[in-house]
């Protein structure tokens, strides 16, 4: 059964959705900007000994609005969830600015996390133009960018058409914010420094952020697994959900606990 509770972070509400597994252990997904935890709906029903989480970031979807949008705060938020958990073992997964976010995370609270799970993201996150120039001035324009940005040419039009009625839904501002949070981000000299269990994740022709991202995290992350999804874009967990739970399940139930 999937949950959808909220707590709260400095008197405003946080929506998150939770698919209690009765673990002890906990994985957290941080969604990409100007998206919400609607895109990790297919990853409730991982085969894992792991409650699963995933959150709407503070001005996103169903939580409430805050003034000021910054890297701070949202790493801030995710340490709140964290806390009020506890959790025995904590990963978590991050996709685009998510990782960004989940990289954070680990630097500043490196002994709360078990593993990453870095998903169609890096160490460096310069944003095009393109992006800049539309999503506040035409957010038409960056939606339908989207389409064809996001996603492998042959993902099936239902997919694209329900996510971009999702990100339609998020205020352009918020978006745009976002997107100057990952163009600012740039840890590329700290990447060396994760040393806990990673799995990166792919789609072999994501253009927003292309394999090359993800082949230096697997080079410089001594302790890691790469996975490259054909046929996938930057969105993969949603055009490939039975690759990602299998690259999921694979990393988790074999992998890591294989470590303990």
């Amino acid at each position: 059964m999937i949950k959808i509770p909220y707590f709260e972070y400095s008197g405003k509400q946080i929506f998150y959705q939770i698919k209690d597994n009765n673990s002890q252990n906990t994985l957290v997904f941080i969604h990409g900007a100007g998206e919400n935890s609607n895109i990790w709906e297919n990853q409730f029903y991982l085969k894992i000994d792991y409650n699963v989480i995933a959150i709407d970031l503070p001005s996103h979807n169903k939580s409430s609005t805050f003034p000021e949008l910054s890297l701070d705060l949202y790493v801030d938020v995710v340490k709140e969830l964290v806390d009020s958990l506890k959790p025995e073992r904590l990963i978590l997964g991050g996709h685009s600015m998510g990782g960004v976010i989940i990289q954070e995370y680990f630097y500043r609270y490196p002994n709360d996390v078990s593993a990453l799970i870095l998903c169609s993201t890096g160490g460096r996150m310069r944003v095009s133009s393109v992006i800049f120039n539309s999503v506040k001035p035409n957010y038409q324009k960056y939606l339908d960018y989207l389409r064809v940005g996001s996603f492998y040419r042959k993902t099936s039009k239902k997919i694209i058409d329900d996510h971009i009625l999702e990100t339609s839904q998020i205020d352009p501002e918020v978006t745009y914010k976002d997107f100057k949070i990952c163009d600012a981000f740039d840890t590329l000299d700290k990447t060396e420094s994760i040393d806990i269990p990673c799995l990166i994740i792919c789609g072999k022709v994501d253009q927003m952020t292309p394999v090359k991202y993800s082949q230096f995290f697997h080079e410089k992350i001594i302790n890691s697994k790469l996975c490259i999804i054909e046929e996938a874009g930057h969105n993969v967990m949603l055009e490939k959900p039975k690759d990602i739970h299998q690259a999921i399940e694979n990393f988790i139930n074999n992998y890591l606990n294989n470590k303990k």
